[in-house]
């Protein structure tokens, strides 16, 4: 039987982990192609969208969010004040180590908690479970793929394995 913490902190740790293998690819890109790392990092698909920077900012968020609400803990607050490939990565395996901290029993139960979340200043209530399944895996994978289209748009040289990582 999969239990809650199994279908939670390992794959968004193993997102994470990618998301930081794709980041040092673009980095090393753009040192490569003598690119401005701010180009890289203020890019966006289209106008509307968040640049690299903030989709990076947002895995994050609903990665540690996702295991702390699971698990009835405090939120860690970050800054969101990240301007460089190293405080992105630093971001990244802070977040990591945060889940890293969250052991299987925090977590059981969780898929049964109330978990209400706050969006444009909406309550939006799910059960632990449907939280998971329905929001925060969903938008953890949208983010990480929106960083990896980015990088990729910009001329990273990129592959599927990248975004799905080493094979277990």
């Amino acid at each position: 039987m999969l239990s809650i913490y199994d279908a939670t902190i390992p794959p968004l740790k193993r997102a994470l982990s990618n998301l930081a293998a794709i980041l040092k690819k673009g980095e090393e890109y753009a040192d490569a192609k003598k690119v401005d790392h701010q180009v890289l990092l203020n890019s966006r698909l289209f106008v509307d969208m968040y640049p690299l920077t903030r989709q990076i900012q947002i895995a994050t968020d609903m990665s540690k969010g996702a295991g702390a609400r699971l698990a009835a803990i405090e939120i860690p607050k970050y800054e969101d004040n990240e301007t460089s490939f190293a405080e992105l990565q630093a971001r990244i395996a802070k977040t990591v180590a945060f889940l890293d901290s969250i052991n299987p029993e925090q977590l059981e139960g969780g898929e049964v908690r109330d978990i209400t979340i706050i969006i444009r200043k909406a309550d939006i209530k799910f059960s632990g479970q449907d939280y998971l399944l329905k929001w925060v895996l969903p938008n953890v994978y949208f983010h990480v793929t929106t960083a990896y289209n980015i990088l990729r748009h910009n001329g990273v040289e990129l592959t599927k394995q990248d975004f799905l990582g080493p094979r277990d």
